[in-house]
């Protein structure tokens, strides 16, 4: 995907934004940044903002109109703060991951001015708009808070197709196994009975729920451990 999409900005007025922008994109796995006629580049303040990410500002295509950045492109999706006199397909930022990678084609997103946006002219070159459904009362995004969450989308749906967890799941012990959690109720039990918490005659569904207890708590073999030493060192008591 990376090779796929770029992300294109159009006259933007605040060199940190570009930073912005360019440190979201380098967290989701995108290195190709289109700069159109920005109005203060190259900039300290764009490399401060990028935060280890100066190297997509370094490899940025500086050109000066939006023909030019996406002259290659064979899917360009602009995007739409407010709807336009003519209608214009638009989707979620959702939905335009699913179309970029149901496509496969060579894909821009254009951002524009921190002010106002795409121009209609702008917008009319894109096959499609994307509008980011923001609260009606405060809809206006941040530019490089808006190329997070399109850059977000796009690495979710990356991730999906890979057939990869979107978080991996790394504990720093095994997990106890059926056969431990059972002796650990047994063990619970036989104190639950000395202290006279349990009646054995009817136990009820005592017993039952701390199994489930135990099973949703998906402990780990030191933690069971702990609690197996935990009553021992009661039963000891119990006995002196």
């Amino acid at each position: 995907m990376q090779n796929k999409v770029r992300i294109v900005l159009v006259n933007t007025s605040h060199p940190g934004n570009i930073g912005g922008a360019a440190r979201a994109m380098k967290n989701m796995g995108l290195a190709d940044l289109y700069l159109v006629a920005p109005k203060h580049f190259p900039s300290d303040e764009a490399i401060s903002r990028a935060s280890g990410a100066s190297d997509l500002l370094d490899n940025a295509v500086v050109v000066d109109t939006l023909e030019e950045a996406i002259a290659d492109c064979q899917l360009v999706i602009g995007t739409s703060a407010r709807e336009r006199h003519i209608p214009w397909p638009l989707v979620d930022p959702r939905q335009a991951a699913d179309l970029v990678f149901d496509e496969g084609l060579e894909t821009a997103f254009v951002f524009g001015r921190e002010d106002r946006g795409l121009t209609n002219e702008e917008l009319q070159r894109c096959h499609y708009h994307v509008h980011i459904p923001s609260v009606d009362t405060f809809s206006s995004l941040n530019l490089a808070a808006a190329v997070q969450v399109i850059v977000y989308e796009l690495r979710m749906k990356s991730l999906l197709m890979k057939d990869e967890p979107v978080v991996a799941s790394k504990w720093d012990l095994p997990a106890a196994t059926a056969e431990q959690i059972d002796f650990l109720l047994e063990h619970l039990e036989t104190v639950l009975v000395k202290t006279e918490f349990l009646e054995p005659k009817t136990p009820g569904k005592v017993m039952t729920r701390f199994r489930r207890l135990f099973q949703r708590s998906q402990l780990d073999q030191q933690e069971l451990g702990m609690l197996r030493g935990m009553l021992t060192a009661m039963e000891k008591q119990m006995k002196e």
